[in-house]
């Protein structure tokens, strides 16, 4: 049975681009103490690293790199209940934008987890390149998240994350047109997969608008570009905070079908 509060999520869709997919949703999931770390690059830079069926997308000219620490609650299938210790995790990913045929979506150059089991599923289901790691997520007080993250997976290329985050500012919803909007409010997500089977998906995702905050960041450590050779500019990031946000996905489907 659906709760109430995630049937109040599935009936706001007025600020979606596109209407809900077909089907019903398979998973779900919350996302809290989430930091959007975003830097403008070259297209030239990511362009060679996305499938060709795919548009990378700009803003102001330029491409978009960007860093997403945050924890994960609740993940579970459908109609089916949170497990101790396998639906809690923290998460980090490195991300870009990317389009096909109108919809606009996020491309990951890789998710590291703090959960195996996750991490093995994501990848067999999704066909996203994620990757083990111990990390820790904890709110101090007065809001300030630290956070930690070194990647373990074998084989995998090293990737380290550390640093401390909080909010600085009041809630604001994004609007149409503006940065903030292009860089948070997006609804699928675009992979191609992480062995010999390289055609491109599509997963749909659906949220209510991302409660934005304004946010500062002290970062100690940030390698989390050498898997896909580029570098992060030597310049501030644009930083936005969300404090949490429910989610439900679908299954993917190859983009012509």
């Amino acid at each position: 049975m659906v709760s109430s509060e995630l049937q109040k999520v599935l009936a706001d869709t007025e600020h979606r681009p596109y209407p809900l997919p077909g089907g019903p949703w398979v998973l779900h999931m919350q996302w809290h103490d989430l930091l959007f770390m975003h830097w403008p690059v070259p297209e030239g830079w990511l362009r060679p690293l996305i499938p060709p069926a795919l548009h990378l997308d700009t803003f102001d000219g330029s491409a978009w790199l960007g860093v997403v620490p945050f924890r994960m609650e609740d993940v579970r299938p459908r109609l089916l209940p949170a497990v101790p210790g396998l639906s809690n995790f923290p998460e980090l990913n490195l991300r870009t934008y990317v389009t096909h045929r109108g919809k606009p979506g996020v491309w990951f150059f890789s998710l590291d987890a703090h959960n195996p089991v996750a991490v093995r599923l994501a990848r067999s289901t999704f066909g996203l390149p994620y990757f083990d790691a111990d990390m820790s997520c904890e709110v101090a007080s007065g809001g300030e998240v630290h956070y930690k993250s070194v990647r373990t997976h074998k084989a995998a290329p090293p990737a380290m994350f550390v640093a401390r985050y909080r909010p600085t500012g009041e809630r604001f919803d994004s609007r149409p047109g503006t940065l903030e909007n292009f860089l948070t409010e997006r609804y699928c997500l675009y992979s191609a997969g992480v062995g010999g089977n390289r055609r491109v998906r599509r997963g749909d995702i659906h949220h209510q608008m991302w409660p934005l905050q304004t946010a500062e960041v002290e970062v100690e450590e940030l390698q989390m570009t050498a898997r896909i050779g580029a570098f992060l500019p030597d310049t501030e990031p644009v930083l936005h905070y969300a404090s949490r946000l429910d989610i439900v996905a679908w299954p993917p489907r190859g983009i012509d079908s």
